[in-house]
């Protein structure tokens, strides 16, 4: 097995993409997804990751005056002509070394040690490769937003950018809402979908600051830990119950507690912080930008690889251009939606 140091890395991903392109009549299926400004054709062979292609993306209308195209190879060994994935061989890794060296080169990449899990990209030709060791050879987290990587590198080629947070709307316009694991973010967007607010999604969503704040759809997956799925009455709406992921939460889609179409982008108003206050109604007041930033920059940036003076910049205009606020959240699901519905007709108008 080869060992790739940092002066063999660029070389090391050019030879997995042209590999890969020579490969590409060897492969069982090609699933393609149509998302903002982006057609998405994924080269896959059958098994867990082919099947969260087809359910966790929201498609979006087609565009053909903006929307460009670009080619991810899911690879492993026992497709023609893929070798096994080459391990790190310097003793010494840094994910900011790692990405700046391959930016030298014009190139994007990720590794994950763990796995011997290669990502790597080529904004020029919007081509990519995703090398494991076997079919389900994965980090955990990749089946809930796959190929969030290169979504992520391509849209920071054009001034976009994915990010971590959630989102609730009514009539077009939203609110952001930021906030580290277990400050209530994805409970507070299940609640509103539940009660009649609409979502671009949860976890990771795509922000343009042309004219503006947007946020558009990506990704269609939802998460619960079993105490808000069991707050939220989602045991008995949903007839298929997950079993729990690796971080030990029930996933499933907007389309399952909100069968309605998914906005095509909502135009945001404002960054909100939730918090669980405990108490029994919900209440939304100012903050400070500072502290909106630190909720909202950290976890986008160090979730995305590469990029991350970019994101910084990226993240302190965001937050210039919004309002902030903090969300102290109440324990009903049905009075916390009507909080925000309130929220937002008022800084809307």
């Amino acid at each position: 097995m080869p060992r790739v140091t940092l002066e063999t890395l660029p070389d090391y991903a050019r030879y997995l993409i042209t590999t890969a392109e020579s490969a590409a009549k060897d492969y069982p299926a090609t699933r393609k997804v149509q998302l903002p400004r982006l057609e998405l054709t994924a080269h896959v062979g059958p098994g867990v990751l082919a099947d969260a292609l087809g359910h966790a993306f929201v498609e979006a209308a087609q565009d053909q005056r903006e929307s460009l195209a670009c080619r991810i190879f899911i690879l492993h060994p026992g497709i023609a002509g893929i070798p096994e994935p080459a391990r790190w061989g310097d003793a010494h890794f840094t994910e900011h070394g790692f990405a700046e060296r391959l930016a030298e080169a014009g190139l994007r990449g990720h590794y994950f040690h763990d796995l011997d899990f290669w990502q790597v990209y080529d904004p020029q030709s919007r081509t990519g490769v995703q090398l494991m060791a076997s079919a389900d050879a994965f980090p955990p987290w990749e089946p809930t937003a796959p190929l969030r990587a290169f979504l992520h590198w391509e849209y920071a080629a054009r001034s976009m950018r994915l990010t971590h947070a959630g989102t609730l709307g009514a009539n077009g316009k939203g609110m952001l809402l930021a906030g580290a694991g277990g400050a209530g973010k994805s409970g507070t967007v299940a609640a509103g979908l539940l009660n009649g607010l609409d979502s671009v999604g949860d976890d990771y969503v795509l922000i343009d600051l042309a004219g503006g704040v947007t946020a558009r759809p990506l990704f269609s997956t939802l998460k619960q830990d079993p105490r808000g799925f069991a707050r939220l009455g989602l045991k008995q709406r949903l007839s298929n119950e997950s079993p729990l992921n690796w971080q030990g939460k029930h996933t499933f889609h907007i389309a399952d507690i909100a069968p309605r179409p998914v906005p095509a982008a909502l135009d945001i108003v404002a960054l909100v912080v939730p918090h669980i206050s405990g108490g029994e109604t919900s209440s939304i007041v100012p903050m400070s930008r500072r502290d909106a930033m630190i909720a909202l920059a950290p976890s986008g940036i160090m979730q995305m690889p590469g990029e991350r003076e970019s994101g910084f910049r990226f993240f302190g205009d965001l937050t210039r251009l919004l309002p902030s606020y903090r969300l102290s959240l109440g324990t009903h699901p049905e009075e916390i939606a009507g909080t925000i519905a309130d929220f937002l007709t008022r800084v809307a108008s």
